[in-house]
């Protein structure tokens, strides 16, 4: 099947949206993908901040997209917006990092106020990275990832129903972005 960088543009340790990533990761993993996980707040601030594009850390994470056949995006919303950290390091890949790729944008948020964050702030930035074909996204509300005692998720079943679909439709398009390239 594919190879999928999971990346995690949250920099926070206990971050909802990482662990919900990383929730999705196994579905993808059970579908037969190879799945790689980024959480961009491991890569150095100095390496991020300073542009530094020669950072071991920067160069491995510019490899891990290079490898893709498809990304997974997911990002709090902060001011309407992705987070800085994942700007920081969307700025210092290549202009066209995605081009060829199946992308799955997904956001994590407090309110349904930032719904559009997905389609106005982090859509276009991927559009204009060269991805191949952006899936329909997601917006997840924070409350419906709920944490438990042992650091694992509970998704809220509605919410758990629509990233299965959301999921298992990146999925599918992974398999025909592969068929495509194999014929092609």
């Amino acid at each position: 099947m594919a190879t999928v960088l999971s990346v995690s543009g949250s920099p926070s340790v206990s971050s909802r949206t990482a662990k919900l990533l990383r929730h999705l990761d196994t579905r993808l993993a059970a579908q037969g993908h190879e799945v790689t996980s980024l959480d961009v707040r491991t890569i150095p601030a100095e390496a991020l901040l300073g542009a530094d594009f020669k950072h071991p850390a920067i160069v491995e994470a510019t490899e891990l997209f290079a490898r893709a056949d498809g990304v997974v995006i997911g990002t709090p919303v902060y001011k309407a917006a992705y987070s800085g950290v994942l700007k920081a390091l969307l700025d210092l890949l290549p202009q066209y990092a995605l081009t060829g790729k199946t992308v799955l944008p997904l956001v994590t948020g407090g309110s349904t106020a930032h719904v559009l964050a997905l389609d106005y702030a982090l859509r276009p930035v991927l559009n204009s990275m060269g991805a191949a074909h952006i899936v329909q996204g997601w917006f997840t509300l924070d409350k419906d990832i709920i944490t438990g005692e042992d650091g694992g998720i509970t998704v809220a079943p509605a919410t758990a129903e629509a990233l299965t679909q959301v999921v298992d439709q990146f999925s599918a398009a992974l398999g025909s972005a592969s068929l495509l390239a194999a014929a092609g």
